[in-house]
C-alpha cells in the first residue's frame, strides 16, 4: 500500500473516540437533534449514518425504548449509536439478541462504555495505529467474542470505505 494512502488512513482515525456514557448529553434530545448528534459522533467513521426514519423505525421495533415526552436521552443515544454501527455487518434481528444477552450480564452503561472501548481499540489496529490488539475487559465469554467478532467486522468495512474514499480523491 502506498506509504502516503496509510499514513493519511492513519491520521484520519488517529483522533475518533466516541462518547463515553458520561459525555453523552444529559439533558433530553429531540428527534433531529439526536440524528445529528449521533451522525456528528460517528461522522469520522465515514460510512456509518442515521435518520430519524431509521430511528422512529428501531423504536417500533423495540430496539430503543421510547423517547421520553419526545426528547431522547443517554440509553436511547447510546443504543442508537451500536445499531448505527452494528447494522452494517449484523441484521437487526441479532443486534437486538446482542443487547438482550448484554443486558443480563451489564448495565446499558457498561455494556456501551465497553463497545466504545472496543471499537476504538479495534479501529487504531485496524488503521495502524496500534501494532497490538488489546484485551479489554477480565472476561472470556461466548457473548464477548461475538461482540468483538462484530466490531472487527465493521472495522473491515470503515477501513475498506476509508481506502475507496482516500483514492477518489488522488484522482481528482
Amino acid at each position: 500500500m502506498d506509504k502516503k494512502m496509510k499514513t493519511a488512513l492513519k491520521e484520519s482515525m488517529r483522533s475518533f473516540r466516541l462518547p463515553r456514557y458520561d459525555q453523552l448529553p444529559a439533558m433530553g434530545l429531540y428527534l433531529e437533534q439526536t440524528t445529528q448528534y449521533i451522525n456528528k459522533c460517528l461522522e469520522p467513521l465515514g460510512c456509518v449514518e442515521i435518520t430519524s426514519s431509521m430511528i422512529r423505525n428501531y423504536v417500533k421495533m423495540g430496539l430503543v425504548n421510547n423517547p421520553a415526552h419526545k426528547m431522547y436521552y443517554a440509553d436511547q443515544i447510546a443504543h442508537l449509536s451500536c445499531v448505527t454501527i452494528l447494522k452494517t455487518v449484523l441484521p437487526l434481528e441479532h443486534v437486538s439478541r446482542m443487547f438482550t444477552m448484554q443486558r443480563k450480564i451489564y448495565t446499558d452503561e457498561t455494556a456501551y462504555d465497553y463497545f466504545c472501548i472496543e471499537l476504538e481499540n479495534i479501529l487504531y489496529h485496524r488503521f495502524g495505529i496500534k501494532e497490538t490488539l488489546e484485551d479489554i475487559g477480565v472476561t472470556e465469554s461466548v457473548e464477548k467474542e461475538m461482540l468483538r467478532s462484530s466490531i472487527s467486522s465493521v472495522s473491515h468495512i470503515i477501513y475498506v470505505n476509508a481506502c475507496f474514499n482516500w483514492l477518489g480523491k488522488e484522482e481528482q
